[in-house]
């Protein structure tokens, strides 16, 4: 692809390239939309369809589990067959399955339809990140490029919950499928015209055993971690995660015997490759734990209500929002090295902020540190994101890139389900002591194993509030502050092992990587 100009041997995109990324971001925006606009859409669907309580928690989860599972499959098939056929293939599938969601009459087929629309979601994470480095060699374009990307994924889960909002007030709750239709033909339309075609010539059919192996590996894992943290610890999630380990040896064997495997582990050979997917996994660990605990603290503890929750958090979206938009300047400036080590610092001390906040239970202290940690973090994520796919080899950027975003994945279960779980352990350690005589013994059971069910067997009881509310309350954001301090100091030691590595790697501070 021509470009107008050159810097530093490197062309400068045209407009064609930034009119392609566009299109890849508005893209990128319905795919995350759809990952939060269900949410809204629950309460419509439970009284349409009347699902079981299994199926519902199949309706919220299954999109989830099938981007999970197949984002190294599409990405390594978009490496073979060529990426913007997939992202073609996958938009296609995308819009077709929106509309068997929007008009599905039972429970059932609504769940399908979620697969199938997780299936064909998976297609766009991987397509549109390794299409955006065919677009822009240039390095401080690619990266400004990959801020706006991932700028459409916050904008996605931000606007997702208000546009679906204006739906459901209006129309029917297939409304918030029906939008994804026109963006999808859309891209139909101009992808052709706007975005190159690039494959690996020399890449081979996949092998389907892999793909078995992959999904194997993924969904039990990602299965159990999510349930751990709704339900806690059950013997059924353990199975399930055991399963899906000992299916990834298999996986990983499989690879190894392969001349042409889905995943080429060559890739985790190179430092600043396997550095940043370390720190990459960790930051939306940490992150996606923290704001968990944010979300429950300011209702259960601070008494919001669901819509003042919302609101008060606006001004941290609004701030992940801009960074994201503007983090390539950072790049670009400091080099590559220095905005991660400097991103994890702030975003170290963001959860210090936000540990002594929360054990002191100041709204002002939880929002405001939630914002520091909304400065550090974004950088973190989006440049390591830009390093994992730099450091790849051009024609494995799919892979690298479903790489990126299956880490990411595991990272946000994870920390939900054992940040989740160290804070439980917490408040429940310091509801060994309190005085809870006046209650029977299933309202003792709720009281001491959870806030929600200490709040709830309040509400209960009357207007009055109970001593032991206070002392449960106490006892949860104690579980918060203990997770934020925990985070600090881990993101302070991944910030020395990150340095050690990235050192050892001779990655360039002010350009690309030095492959």
């Amino acid at each position: 692809m021509q470009g107008k100009a050159t810097v530093e041997n490197q062309p400068l995109a045209g407009r064609r390239e930034w009119i392609g990324l566009c299109v890849l971001s508005v893209a990128c925006l319905i795919y995350s939309m759809d990952l939060s606009v269900l949410f809204l859409a629950m309460p419509a669907i439970v009284a349409d369809l009347d699902p079981s309580a299994s199926e519902l928690l199949w309706i919220n989860d299954i999109y989830g589990f099938m981007v999970a599972g197949f984002l190294v499959t599409m990405g390594t098939l978009g490496d073979r067959v060529g990426r913007r056929r997939v992202l073609l293939i996958g938009a296609f599938a995308f819009g077709v399955a929106s509309a068997l969601a929007a008009f599905s009459s039972t429970a059932q087929q609504l769940i399908v339809a979620r697969a199938l629309l997780g299936i064909a979601g998976a297609t766009i994470a991987p397509s549109t990140l390794s299409l955006v480095v065919n677009l822009f060699s240039n390095e401080h374009e690619r990266n400004r490029a990959i801020s706006i990307w991932g700028t459409a994924f916050a904008l996605g889960g931000l606007v997702g919950p208000l546009i679906g909002g204006v739906l459901l007030q209006y129309f029917h709750w297939g409304s918030v499928f029906l939008i994804n239709i026109p963006i999808m033909l859309g891209l139909l339309i101009a992808a052709p015209f706007l975005l190159p075609e690039y494959k690996n010539e020399g890449g081979e059919r996949l092998d389907l055993l892999s793909v078995a192996l992959s999904l194997g590996t993924v969904l039990p894992v990602i299965y159990g971690f999510k349930h751990m943290a709704a339900d806690g610890f059950a013997p059924r999630q353990l199975v399930a995660i055991a399963a899906g380990l000992l299916i990834g040896v298999l996986f990983v064997r499989r690879q190894k015997s392969l001349a042409h495997p889905l995943i080429d582990l060559r890739l985790f050979r190179i430092p600043a490759f396997t550095a940043s997917l370390i720190v990459n996994l960790a930051g939306v660990f940490f992150v996606f734990g923290v704001f968990l605990f944010q979300n429950l603290f300011l209702q259960l503890v601070l008494g919001l209500s669901p819509l003042e929750a919302a609101l008060w958090s606006v001004p941290s979206a609004l701030v992940f929002t801009i960074m994201s938009f503007q983090s390539h300047r950072f790049t670009n400036r400091l080099g590559p090295v220095k905005t991660v080590l400097l991103g994890l610092l702030v975003n170290a001390a963001g959860v210090s902020v936000m540990a002594a906040a929360a054990y002191a239970e100041s709204l002002i202290g939880v929002l405001g540190a939630s914002m520091l940690v909304g400065l550090g973090f974004v950088p973190v994520i989006l440049t390591t994101t830009g390093l994992i796919v730099g450091t790849a080899p051009p024609e494995q950027a799919g892979s690298a890139s479903a790489i990126s975003e299956t880490s990411a994945e595991f990272g946000g279960a994870l920390g939900v389900a054992l940040l989740g779980s160290l804070g439980t352990l917490v408040y429940r350690m310091s509801m060994d002591g309190v005085d809870l005589s006046g209650l029977n013994a299933a309202q003792q059971l709720a009281v001491s194993a959870t806030l929600a069910g200490a709040v709830e067997t309040a509400k209960a009881m009357g207007d009055t509030t109970p001593v032991w509310l206070e002392a449960a309350r106490s006892g949860f954001s104690l579980g918060f502050a203990a997770c934020c301090a925990l985070a600090a100091v881990t993101l302070l030691g991944l910030a020395l092992l990150a340095h050690r590595i990235y050192s050892s790697a001779h990655i360039d501070e002010n350009a690309a990587v030095q492959h």
